[in-house]
């Protein structure tokens, strides 16, 4: 199993820089470039000034070298100007000479500055991340027992009139994006005019105007089951669905099992055929996906908080996106690669785990 971890490991750090490369030669690109430089420069730039300004601050120098300056495995480039005065990626020119570093990249903790929030990257992610981690944890706590639940019942009795409920409403909550449950949970939860908040306040069964908050940003600080339970719920059960179907296959699968029609014949209740023979061999497809909602939960909240006014790691991708953020979306993107790889790691090991007849060479 050590040997196993090493190499995978590896093979993380290898693919990591390679997406990693692949991404920062996107946001690299000249038009890219230009467009920050207008950005945080004048828009009425010429092409001469435009060039001078990417020029002194290094994003002119060959990919290779400013991959490397990023990195923090090559020197920082630094400009002199005019006056004997000069700056660099590493230092500004209030910097005392003493104080100057060469080197400053990720390996040195350094992840850039934001040029849209105009601070430093690093805290700007963690800080956006702890709260998409926040949103995550509670949405996991929720979507998977209710999917392992509905698959298990589901693939118990194939068929049945139980089955074909369940699985029904497995595909409904699949086929509905988050942008369209969003609004109707808002619509008929969150409204004073419409759903069912104006009846529920006309019966005197709610004090407030509304049943939920429609808006999730005092969830930031303070979240809580009114203004947390909407986003929640619509990221629930878009992804429930898919983990439900494959539960349901592989406890079907299960089910029909020799081992199965033997313990039947010896006459072992129905219940401990599913809870101790039937369940651990079904759950171990659906442990697979569940690992692979995670990075899905990571990057693919950005409709949700963006929905609810939520401002997490999938709201920050959007600003960084839209606004030409390269430091900032560069930053995102390794957060991002390193845990798609993180979490297949976890679901190879847990794969050999739940699976005994798995041996690893």
């Amino acid at each position: 199993m050590g040997i196993f971890i090493l190499r995978r490991l590896g093979v993380m750090v290898v693919t990591a820089l390679c997406l990693t490369f692949i991404v920062f030669w996107l946001t690299n690109l000249y038009p890219n470039l230009e467009k920050l430089a207008k950005t945080q420069g004048n828009f009425r730039m010429s092409d001469e000034a435009v060039a001078s300004y990417l020029g002194d601050r290094g994003y002119l120098d060959p990919l290779p070298v400013k991959f490397g300056q990023w990195l923090g495995v090559m020197p920082g480039w630094v400009t002199q100007e005019d006056d004997g005065t000069s700056f660099g990626r590493c230092f500004t020119k209030d910097t005392p000479e003493g104080d100057r570093r060469r080197f400053c990249g990720i390996l040195q903790g350094d992840w850039g500055f934001s040029t849209v929030f105009q601070e430093d990257v690093g805290p700007t992610v963690l800080t956006r991340l702890a709260l998409t981690g926040k949103l995550m944890g509670c949405v996991i706590l929720l979507m998977v027992p209710m999917a392992l639940i509905v698959g298990v019942l589901a693939g118990m009795r194939e068929g049945s009139r139980t089955d074909r409920t369940l699985s029904t409403f497995s595909i409904l909550t699949t086929a509905t994006p988050e942008y369209v449950s969003g609004v109707v949970f808002i619509a008929l939860l969150a409204s004073s005019r419409f759903g069912l908040s104006p009846l529920l306040a006309d019966w005197g069964w709610i004090d407030s105007k509304t049943l939920f908050l429609g808006s999730a940003a005092s969830a930031m600080k303070d979240a809580t089951f009114w203004n947390f339970f909407l986003p929640v719920l619509t990221i629930s059960l878009y992804g429930m669905g898919y983990i439900a179907r494959m539960t349901r296959a592989s406890m079907t699968e299960v089910m029909t099992a020799q081992y199965i029609r033997t313990a039947r014949l010896k006459g072992v209740s129905f219940g401990n055929i599913v809870l101790k023979h039937a369940l651990r061999n079904a759950l171990i497809a659906p442990f697979t996906v569940i690992m692979l909602q995670i990075p899905w939960l990571l990057n693919g909240v950005v409709i949700v908080e963006t929905l609810f006014n939520y401002k997490g790691f999938g709201w920050l991708l959007v600003r960084a996106a839209s606004n030409n953020d390269i430091e900032l979306l560069l930053a995102v993107s390794v957060v991002s690669v390193i845990v798609v790889l993180t979490t297949q790691l976890i679901s190879d090991i847990g794969y050999v785990v739940l699976n005994p007849r798995i041996r690893i060479t």
